[in-house]
């Protein structure tokens, strides 16, 4: 079972480093786009990152329950 979490923490951390690079990309190019286009670019991305929050904590009480 060490391979199963070995690779669930290498999907975790792709990714929230997939999340983190298309937030900088949207910052970075802020400047260039119309304020209701990045707003909205950025709301996607905190979205994306809540549900992946939500499901992180889902996973880890689960299983914390069956240890």
């Amino acid at each position: 079972m060490p391979d199963r979490r070995r690779r669930d923490g290498v999907v975790t951390v792709l990714f929230l480093v997939a999340a983190l690079l298309l937030l900088g990309i949207v910052v970075g190019s802020a400047a260039y786009l119309p304020w209701p286009v990045t707003v909205v670019l950025g709301a996607v991305i905190a979205a994306w990152l809540l549900v992946f929050t939500g499901r992180e904590r889902r996973r880890r009480r689960s299983r914390a329950g069956r240890a």
